[in-house]
């Protein structure tokens, strides 16, 4: 049996940030397992916004670690050639009277607190950056320059590629079927390729963590959920590069829109999706009365849109904890074992900061960032990340 003083599960943006890091940071001896290919699940399906805007302080953190990153790729993964597809086109937030205005204001406050730029915007302000939108209902605006969208798979294989480069084994096709545990330590992983010893054990199982759960028998709460993606063509409102991403908190499913394609409209709603039964990455169906309800609501804020097409959809699905936010660190009692699981739709965003923290935990060095807020056992004392905005992926 082959020994590795690492092993991690999973080759999504995640697992392969945290492959990268480890190799990074001097780990010599570090081993990949992926039961598909590279990227090719949750990861493949991202909607791929970047931005620091959130309302739990902890994740504004998380995502200020990750910026750098994400500005300065090819540095970052020490390949000249390497790109993450950025498109830094910023990013724009708004709410109407209501109950999302003092949770905007007071996350827009905490963000300029921490040293990140962010503009407030009149309405005709507003309407320069994004003159396809109407902002007449819009109480107040946020307004974040440095934030875009970039590309999750590009991401993630350039964290593989750079991994190998350090010396780091990926296996694909490797399903990893159970772990090897003297008492209450993991020793190992039995898998589809053979079993493989090691020294610590590193889950980036995503949706594929209540597995994990079954084997070491600790509750890990975490569920699949899909959500859906349209990207809607209108003749008279082209969404150009130039134009923002924006964020609605005034429509009821709380909708993201971004440029894609450099003309066409990317949304999704940012609410609760619909629970599987089951952990799977197959597209779903996307009913036509679906499409006609979120067009009615992209209507309200885009009225050129009332007419627009739907050129393409797909569907992605999210692991999602009881509070939408993410799992990092220890699991228990459960020795030789780190788990960074329930992205809840912003892993991504998060990829870089979050690969080095389980990196640097997982090698015993001091983290960028506190891992305490996101510890399991904030589930069974209370102490929840819950975002101001109700459930949902703005967190």
């Amino acid at each position: 049996m082959s020994h590795y003083d690492f092993v991690v599960i999973g080759a999504g943006v995640i697992g392969t940030s945290v492959a990268h890091h480890l190799a990074a940071l001097g780990a010599k001896s570090v081993l990949v397992l992926e039961r598909g290919t590279i990227g090719a699940g949750t990861t493949s399906q991202s909607s791929g916004l970047l931005r620091t805007h959130y309302s739990v302080r902890q994740n504004v953190e998380l995502a200020r670690s990750s910026w750098w990153a994400f500005n300065n790729f090819a540095e970052y993964v020490g390949d000249e050639e390497a790109s993450c597809g950025l498109v830094k086109c910023g990013y724009m937030i708004c709410a109407p009277e209501g109950d999302k205005l003092d949770p905007l204001r007071a996350s827009l406050d905490a963000q300029r607190d921490m040293g990140i730029e962010v503009q407030l915007l009149g309405r005709d302000e507003a309407r320069e950056r994004l003159p396809i939108a109407s902002f007449d209902a819009a109480a107040l605006i946020g307004y974040e320059p440095e934030a875009g969208f970039a590309d999750a798979y590009l991401v993630a294989t350039s964290f593989a590629k750079s991994a190998r480069r350090r010396g780091v084994k990926i296996i694909e096709g490797a399903t990893v079927t159970g772990v090897i545990r003297e008492g209450r330590r993991v020793v190992g992983v039995e898998t589809t390729a053979g079993n493989f010893s090691c020294g610590t054990l590193i889950s980036t199982q995503n949706i594929w963590t209540p597995e994990l759960a079954g084997w070491i028998g600790v509750s890990l709460p975490v569920k699949p959920e899909r959500h859906t993606v349209l990207a809607l063509e209108c003749d008279q409102g082209a969404y150009t590069f130039k134009m923002p991403a924006f964020k609605d908190l005034g429509s009821p499913g709380m909708l993201y829109f971004r440029s894609y394609g450099g003309s066409q409209m990317l949304v999704s709603e940012g609410v609760v999706g619909e629970t599987l039964n089951a952990p799977e990455t197959e597209q779903g169906d996307i009913s036509l009365d679906y499409v006609a309800e979120v067009g009615a609501q992209v209507a309200e804020r885009f009225p050129a849109y009332e007419t627009a097409g739907l050129a393409s959809s797909w569907t992605g699905v999210y692991d999602v904890t009881p509070d939408w936010n993410p799992v990092l660190g220890n699991v228990g009692d459960v020795e030789g074992l780190v788990v960074g699981f329930g992205f809840s739709g912003h892993g991504f965003k998060l990829s870089p900061g979050i690969g080095k923290l389980l990196a640097q935990h997982a090698l015993g060095q001091p983290t960028d960032v506190s891992l305490a807020p996101y510890a399991l056992d904030r589930f069974s004392t209370g102490a929840l990340l819950v975002g101001k905005y109700g459930s949902g992926a703005v967190s």
